[in-house]
C-alpha cells in the first residue's frame, strides 16, 4: 500500500484530504458553526411548513426574511431592546403574511404570483427604507447583538459542550424550542388538527365546523412571522448589521427543505442541520485544500449535496393534498 501511494501521488492527496475532512468533523467549532448556519433555516422552514400544512404555498419567504432582518436590526439601532426587535420583526412578517393570505385565500389568486410579488415588494421596500432612513451612511451601523449563552457544567462536555452549550445565542435555542412546539401543536392539539385538515381536505374540515379561511389566514400569518424572525437572526445574532443581499437565497432553500422534511418539523430540523453542515464544511475545506481547486466548487458543495438529498427524500414525500388548491366556502 505504501508503494502504491508513492507511485500514485493522487492517492496520497485524496487520503490527506479525507483525513483533513475527518479532523474538521471532529471539532467543536465546526458543529457550532453548523448550528448557527442552520438557525435561520430552521425558522424559515418551520414558517413555510406551517403555511403549506394549511394548504398555502408562500413564495414570499425570501422577501419576508429580508424585511425581518431590516426591521429587527433597525429597531434595535433606534433604541429598542433585542427582544422588542425580534417581536417587531415577527409582526412585520405577520403583516406580509396577512397580505399574501388575503390575496390567495379569500380572493383565491395564484399563490405563485402572489408569493413572488410579496418577495419583490418586501425586498424593495426594505432596501428603499434603508436608503431613506440612512441616506449618508458609508457603511452599515453596528448594534450589540445577542451574545452566546454559556451553560455551567454542560459547556464542559467534550465536543457537544463548546458547540451547543457555549457557542449559541438565545435565538438558536428559541429555534430549537419552536421545532418541538410546532410538532406538538400540529400533532397533539385541536389547532394543529384543524391546520392539517385544511391542508388535506378543506371540505371535510368545513363540514366539521372549521372556518377554513380563518385557519389558513392564521397559519400564513404565523408562518410568515417565523420567516421574518429567521431573517432577524442574521442581523441580530449571526451578525450585527444589515447588508444588502444578506439573505442570499436562504428563503428558497427553506422551501426545498420543507419537501425534504416531508412536511414534518423534526425532519425539517434535520434538513436545516444537514445544509448547515455542508455550508460549514465548504468554508473549512477552502481553507485547508482550497489552493488546489477553484473556490466556486466549494461554494457549490452545500447546494449540490442538498439537491441530492432532496432527490432521495422527496420521492417518498407525502405532500398535503389541498396544497395550492383554492377553496371557497360551500363549494365541493
Amino acid at each position: 500500500m505504501l508503494g502504491f501511494a508513492v507511485l500514485n501521488p493522487t492517492y496520497e492527496t485524496v487520503s490527506d484530504s479525507m483525513l483533513e475532512t475527518l479532523d474538521i468533523l471532529l471539532t467543536a467549532s465546526f458543529w457550532a458553526a453548523t448550528l448557527r448556519i442552520a438557525t435561520p433555516l430552521i425558522f424559515g422552514t418551520l414558517g413555510e411548513l406551517i403555511c403549506e400544512r394549511a394548504g398555502v404555498l408562500n413564495l414570499g419567504i425570501e422577501g419576508i426574511m429580508v424585511a425581518g432582518a431590516l426591521i429587527g436590526w433597525l429597531s434595535v439601532y433606534m433604541g429598542a431592546d433585542l427582544v422588542t426587535g425580534v417581536a417587531l420583526a415577527f409582526l412585520t412578517g405577520v403583516a406580509f403574511g396577512l397580505l399574501h393570505g388575503a390575496l390567495t385565500v379569500p380572493l383565491a389568486l395564484s399563490q405563485h404570483v402572489s408569493g413572488i410579488g410579496i418577495t419583490l415588494l418586501a425586498t424593495s421596500l426594505s432596501y428603499y427604507a434603508y436608503r431613506i432612513i440612512l441616506p449618508d451612511v458609508p457603511s452599515p451601523p453596528r448594534i450589540e447583538p445577542f451574545q452566546p449563552i454559556v451553560w455551567p457544567i454542560l459547556s464542559e462536555i467534550p465536543l457537544i459542550g463548546p458547540s451547543l452549550f457555549a457557542g449559541q445565542t438565545a435565538m438558536t435555542w428559541l429555534a430549537l424550542a419552536l421545532v418541538a412546539l410546532t410538532a406538538w401543536v400540529l400533532y397533539r392539539t385541536p389547532v394543529g388538527l384543524a391546520v392539517r385538515a385544511c391542508g388535506e381536505n378543506p371540505a371535510a374540515a368545513e363540514a366539521q365546523g372549521i372556518d377554513v379561511t380563518a385557519v389558513r389566514m392564521g397559519a400564513v400569518a404565523v408562518g410568515s412571522g417565523l420567516m421574518a424572525v429567521g431573517g432577524a437572526f442574521l442581523t441580530m445574532s449571526a451578525f450585527n448589521a444589515f447588508f444588502f443581499e444578506m439573505i442570499n437565497g436562504r428563503g428558497w432553500i427553506c422551501i426545498a427543505l420543507v419537501v425534504f422534511a416531508s412536511w414534518r418539523p423534526g425532519k425539517a430540523l434535520l434538513g436545516a442541520l444537514l445544509f448547515g453542515a455542508f455550508d460549514a464544511l465548504q468554508v473549512r475545506l477552502q481553507q485547508t485544500i482550497g489552493g488546489d481547486l477553484p473556490y466556486q466548487l466549494f461554494l457549490m458543495l452545500p447546494f449540490v449535496l442538498s439537491i441530492l438529498a432532496l432527490i432521495v427524500m422527496s420521492r417518498r414525500a407525502a405532500y398535503p393534498k389541498a396544497l395550492m388548491v383554492p377553496y371557497r366556502k360551500g363549494e365541493r
